[in-house]
């Protein structure tokens, strides 16, 4: 591995072979962990988890882009199947996987945190090196997000299937279809009856559509969230927002912005597995959880995705 090639922000080098880049994780990094969080669902559209390895379509510089990714000897290997891709593609690609996997945050105080919390010590015992894996995309974490309300996950991923291969881009390699998620530009253009057709509720469909006519007029963005300022300011910023209430601001803001003090705490799963984990009778109340937190303050976002990751096998 030559040296002189590394990304100096996110450990990235140029293999020697040409379609192939390698990404070194952070030591406290499991492979294995974030492949079964996103392996968790036969009925995922957007990626594939085969063979210890994640495969998904991306969308660079206007070429279609599919990758594979795996590992070996500790690295993360991204490995170009329909093209050698230029260094532009591949320097996007690996961007995109670094900011999938959270690899920027150092977890050292959150590690450090979970010792004094006995909770916490049991899940970082059982799920060492899971990171929270994101929707680095704010109209797929928008929609998805939206699609979750009020029904349960299965039902959730017919819809974004249902979604997604209706009006999302399709690319086929070696006899399989791989889906793009839909544009919002493509979206803003629809009927409402277009989305309830598949089964979305008229307010969900509305929200949606609401959602892509902001993004395609320019007027909500990632940039612009990010601009916004704090936690507090940009969770205000999504609730003014039709059809963003406050689970939904916290678990965008958690699963696209990173920010990790997001902590959807009316969340049904949040409940199930502190009721599971802490041998309850009942599912805790929100002054209960609310008093466990305080031990948790700046790693909300962390606490809950590992929660959710207890709930499976």
């Amino acid at each position: 591995m030559n040296t002189e090639n590394k990304r100096a922000k996110n450990n990235i080098f140029f293999d020697e072979r040409e379609n192939i880049v390698i990404i070194k994780p952070p030591e406290d990094f499991s492979f294995n962990e974030c492949l079964i969080f996103l392996g968790r669902s036969n009925n995922e559209v957007l990626h594939s988890v085969i063979d210890h390895s994640f495969i998904k379509l991306m969308k660079i510089n206007n070429e279609m882009v599919l990758i594979k990714v795996y590992e070996e000897n500790g690295n993360l290997l991204i490995e170009f199947q329909n093209q050698p891709s230029n260094e532009e593609i591949k320097i996007q690609a690996s961007n995109y996987i670094w900011d999938l996997f959270d690899l920027d945050q150092d977890l050292t105080r959150f590690y450090e945190l979970a010792k004094q919390d006995d909770l916490l010590d049991s899940l970082i015992e059982k799920y060492y090196g899971l990171r929270l894996i994101g929707i680095p995309d704010l109209f797929e974490a928008l929609c998805w997000a939206i699609m979750g309300q009020q029904i349960n996950l299965t039902f959730a991923y017919t819809l974004k299937r249902r979604f997604t291969e209706k009006y999302g881009e399709q690319f086929k390699w070696n006899d399989q279809v791989y889906f793009l998620f839909p544009n919002p530009d493509v979206i803003a253009k629809l009927e409402i009856s277009d989305l309830t057709s598949l089964q979305f509720t008229q307010r969900k469909a509305e929200y949606v559509i609401g959602i892509a006519k902001l993004m395609s007029e320019g007027k909500l963005s990632k940039a612009i969230l990010m601009d916004c300022g704090d936690y507090q300011q940009k969770c205000k910023q999504l609730i003014s927002i039709r059809g963003i209430g406050n689970w939904t601001a916290d678990y965008v803001l958690m699963k696209c912005l990173k920010e990790r003090s997001a902590f959807p705490i009316a969340d049904v799963g949040i409940h199930n597995a502190l009721k599971i984990q802490l041998g309850l009778n009942k599912k805790p109340s929100i002054e209960e959880i609310k008093e466990l937190a305080k031990n948790w303050v700046g790693w909300e976002a962390y606490v809950t995705f590992y929660l959710w990751r207890s709930l499976y096998s």
